[in-house]
């Protein structure tokens, strides 16, 4: 579980380009495009910053927020995530700009956490195809890591409204949703305890510090 855990975190990371890149390369429109350049990126920057991560894993903290969160579409996800548990068109703007900023900062955490198991996985990504006008695509790609299944994920990715621009909303591992998991662990909290509540309960998970689980799972072993 922790290695299907480990792919989900690995793999959005290449649906992320830093802006100065993003300028200088026609990735932005191109979703095909855009996360093959994307995904040698990240882990290259990853693997660049190994010293650091290793001597403070909370610095990938900074590598996610650089590299994922502008080509996430987090207020979408984040909305999604509410879906009926609140009345959203009687919520105040305020609270939901405050779980859209706590939902991303909760993500950035997870996501941080689960990079420190990163270990030079190969990504292998679906050739372009014709998309039409769909506003709403799935780009598949393949994670190969040595002695282990290969794993197939979907990334899921939206059209902005307005522009040729795409971001990434939501992955399906293995059949499993990320963004409909996150949805039926928080729902049923902002129903029994409020937006306000859930949103605090975020931010307050989002402090906690990355840690290395990959240097903690061997501890255990030699225990």
């Amino acid at each position: 579980m922790k290695f299907k855990t480990l792919l989900l975190g690995m793999l959005i990371s290449v649906c992320s380009l830093a802006l100065p890149v993003l300028a200088e390369v026609e990735t932005y429109t191109d979703p095909f495009k855009m996360i093959e350049v994307v995904a040698d990126r990240t882990f290259t920057r990853i693997a660049k910053d190994q010293k650091k991560i290793e001597d403070n894993p909370d610095y990938l903290r900074v590598v996610v927020n650089e590299e994922l969160i502008p080509y996430i579409d987090s207020r979408y996800a984040a909305l999604r995530v509410i879906g009926n548990a609140a009345d959203l068109r009687n919520t105040p703007r305020e609270d939901l700009v405050a779980f859209v900023d706590a939902f991303q900062e909760y993500m950035i955490a997870t996501y941080a956490g689960v990079f420190t198991q990163y270990r030079d996985q190969k990504v292998m990504i679906e050739p372009a195809s014709d998309i039409g006008n769909r506003k709403i695509i799935s780009v598949k790609t393949r994670v190969i890591d040595p002695g282990k299944p290969d794993i197939n994920i979907e990334f899921k990715l939206r059209q902005s409204k307005g522009s040729d621009n795409w971001l990434v909303f939501d992955m399906v591992a293995e059949g499993i949703s990320l963004l409909d998991s996150k949805r039926a662990e928080l729902s049923n909290i902002i129903r029994q305890q409020g937006l306000k509540n859930v949103t605090s309960l975020l931010l307050e998970k989002a402090k906690t510090p990355i840690s290395n689980t990959k240097d903690q799972a061997e501890k255990a072993e030699q225990k």
